[in-house]
């Protein structure tokens, strides 16, 4: 019988989420200097995948999770392809021309992206505070992707950062359709069948891409191991648990943490955010917390 977590250590678990996907921007680097970013995306993925299904198999439930694949395979291969496959194309080709700070600062609006995308298309209710919230929170993103291309801010705007931008749609597009169309059953094989998926559609696109293979060197090994250990199966782990015991919303205000955490490691490797960098992120983590926080209500007597 598992002992029971208490605030801290359930805090703890989403703020190092939130320090794994922040590492994973200044991660992809050094992979990125010796992979093409589709072999990149493949085998941190590949990896990520091994790690699940050898996690499945240890709780006992390969079982379930091919019973899970038969039935539900082609919902979770969609959640898939959009989730793993589109957002790590577009994240890895992206991250050869933005910089860290950005790609991680364009992210943290995600929260009111999802929010938006699921009133669209789901007719989910969206609150004032969030209609409010993303005009600013957009703004803030401007600031950033045109000031924050250049240690002395000056107006840039770069494909990379228009690919973090679709990124960032299809990591809401994800969250949206893992919503809809994830089937009830145990979460953790759900994910392995998603996640292979995935891997399979990048392995594909990457062999028809027709790039040369190139094995990582030792920086490049590491930084790919720890992105598929830290930012694809830990993060989640720790960030389901978190949900489970905080709710969802409460969970995700620590989202706002992945730009402060790339920002600092970005610093520490000798690459400070600038004015515009830190302006739009002040402006974006402050509109996403607004939008975020429950709105008082009067009680009625």
């Amino acid at each position: 019988m598992e002992a029971p977590m208490g605030p801290a250590a359930i805090y703890t678990l989403a703020a190092l989420s939130a320090l794994f996907w922040g590492a994973n921007f200044n991660l992809a680097g050094p992979v990125l200097a010796d992979m093409a970013p589709m072999n990149a995306a493949a085998a941190r993925f590949g990896l990520a995948t091994l790690i699940m299904a050898a996690l499945v198999a240890g709780r006992g439930e390969v079982s379930a999770m091919l019973g899970i694949a038969r039935r539900y395979g082609g919902r979770l291969a969609l959640v898939g392809v959009v989730g793993i496959a589109g957002f790590n194309t577009l994240f890895f080709d992206a991250m050869r021309t933005t910089t860290a700070v950005n790609g991680a600062l364009i992210m943290a609006t995600n929260p009111l992206l999802t929010a938006l995308l699921a009133a669209l298309t789901l007719g989910e209710r969206l609150p004032g505070r969030q209609i409010a919230a993303i005009p600013v929170a957009m703004a803030g993103v401007a600031m950033v992707v045109l000031g924050g291309g250049s240690a002395g801010g000056a107006m840039e705007f770069g494909l990379g950062d228009v690919e973090m931008m679709g990124a960032n749609l299809a990591w809401a597009g994800y969250n949206v359709l893992a919503r809809k169309l994830t089937p009830p059953g145990p979460q953790l094989a759900n994910t392995t069948v998603m996640m292979a998926a995935g891997t399979l559609a990048l392995a594909l696109a990457a062999l028809v891409a027709g790039s040369a293979y190139t094995m990582p060197g030792p920086k490049a090994g590491a930084a790919l191991l720890l992105m598929a250990v830290t930012g694809s199966v830990l993060a989640y782990l720790f960030w389901s648990m978190a949900i489970t015991r905080l709710g969802a919303g409460r969970t995700a205000l620590f989202l706002n943490l992945v730009p402060v955490f790339a920002a600092v490691i970005a610093t520490l490797g000798g690459s400070p955010p600038n004015p515009a960098q830190l302006g739009g992120g002040a402006v974006v983590i402050a509109a996403v917390v607004f939008s975020m926080l429950p709105s008082r209500r009067r009680c009625i007597a």
